[in-house]
């Protein structure tokens, strides 16, 4: 028996239903395998399997094609010995095929795959103006405190932040963000040197001085590009970059589009300038469009799938922000089940880092949708 992946080969095809069929399997995560050289009796059951993996089959006699979730090609790769013991050399196909839809994100020392569960990232402000917790942790006591708490909590990275860019931010220079954070990074990183820090800054000055400490991740909303030693410092250096989209100085007539367009664009720049590409991770910037916390915002929470074909991991970045007081009246405080109901959906299209305050609740929010995004009942004959 032998299996291809011929997902590719839609792309290639001009009719309409075709284009269609590419589109959607991009945004839903699928792929379309192809089964040939098999016998009768492997064809029912390969049919079979198709089914139980609530896929869709259709069968020739010389060929099979079915179109899958990429969650079920992989449970079909581990258990593929379970129906098929004497065809291993299929299963070592099925295997590399789904490799090449693993979605990774290296990051200085490490190596995070987010294939089949998101990151969760913890927000660690330092910042007395943060929209949501500024000015709660004061001491280093409660800020070590409060990063225990999330690395037990389940946190995979925490974020210090010194300088807000919520609507409407007061700029303060990199000498007062370095004085707000590098204590912060220092001691965080000698009490938990297991701990994966990242720091949210748009300054190179910063930037410089935070990767000689040993952060490992640097989130820019200016997306890196707004100054070319920023470049140059990414890529002599192994650290993770969170690229972001604003739309704050520019408005879209077409924005799913033109979104599109930014991030090509802007994953060419950094790749052109020698960055891999498996270091670079995206957030649609929602909340940084020109009028804050307006319909654009869920725009972006709906089309977050229509990114997915760039094969890079995409932050939701929403927790408890002012759409929630706008729509719904909910204050600050009493945002959680809401945040966790838009992260949940984001999560579900495709968004593969949680930006968060609330660590526990989250871990469990991606423990129960991980175990039902791997939800398929496989029997045979023989169990």
């Amino acid at each position: 028996m032998r299996v291809q992946d011929i997902t590719s080969s839609l792309a290639e095809a001009s009719d309409f239903a075709s284009t269609a069929l590419c589109a959607q399997v991009a945004r839903q995560q699928q792929l379309v395998l192809r089964f040939s050289d098999f016998n009768r009796e492997q064809q029912v059951r390969l049919t079979q399997l198709a089914h139980q993996l609530d896929g869709t089959v259709q069968s020739q006699p010389n060929q099979l094609t079915m179109l899958l979730d990429q969650a079920a090609g992989r449970l079909l790769a581990q258990r593929w010995a379970d129906y098929f013991g004497d065809q291993v050399t299929v299963q070592i196909q099925l295997t590399q095929i789904m490799k090449q839809y693993d979605i990774i994100w290296r990051a200085g020392e490490h190596r995070f795959n987010l294939t089949q569960r998101p990151l969760i990232y913890g927000i660690m402000n330092i910042t007395p103006d943060s929209f949501y917790d500024g000015g709660q942790y004061k001491t280093m006591a409660d800020v070590l405190n409060h990063v225990e708490a999330m690395l037990q909590a389940g946190a995979d990275v925490i974020e210090v932040n010194g300088q807000t860019t919520r609507p409407g931010f007061t700029e303060v220079s990199p000498e007062v963000e370095l004085d707000r954070t590098l204590p912060y990074i220092r001691a965080i990183k000698e009490r938990f040197p297991e701990a994966v820090l990242a720091i949210d800054t748009y300054k190179y000055p910063v930037m410089q001085t935070v990767i000689k400490e040993g952060v490992s991740i640097i989130n820019d909303v200016n997306a890196f590009t707004d100054d070319p030693r920023k470049l140059r410092l990414m890529a002599d250096s192994r650290v993770g970059l969170l690229t972001m989209h604003s739309s704050r100085d520019r408005e879209y007539n077409d924005l799913t589009s033109s979104m599109r367009g930014f991030f090509e664009d802007n994953l060419a720049a950094l790749t052109g300038a020698g960055i891999d590409v498996e270091r670079i991770a995206l957030d649609q910037g929602i909340g940084y469009s020109q009028v804050a916390h307006g319909e654009q915002d869920y725009v972006m929470m709906r089309n977050i799938d229509e990114f997915n074909y760039l094969r890079r991991p995409m932050m939701v970045a929403i927790s408890r922000k002012g759409y929630l007081g706008l729509l719904l009246g909910l204050k600050k405080e009493d945002r959680l089940p809401m945040t966790l109901v838009t992260e949940a959906a984001m999560m579900l299209k495709g968004g593969r880092i949680i930006r968060v305050h609330d660590v526990a609740e989250t871990q469990q929010m991606v423990t129960l949708l991980g175990r039902i995004e791997n939800g398929y009942w496989l029997t045979s004959d023989h169990d």
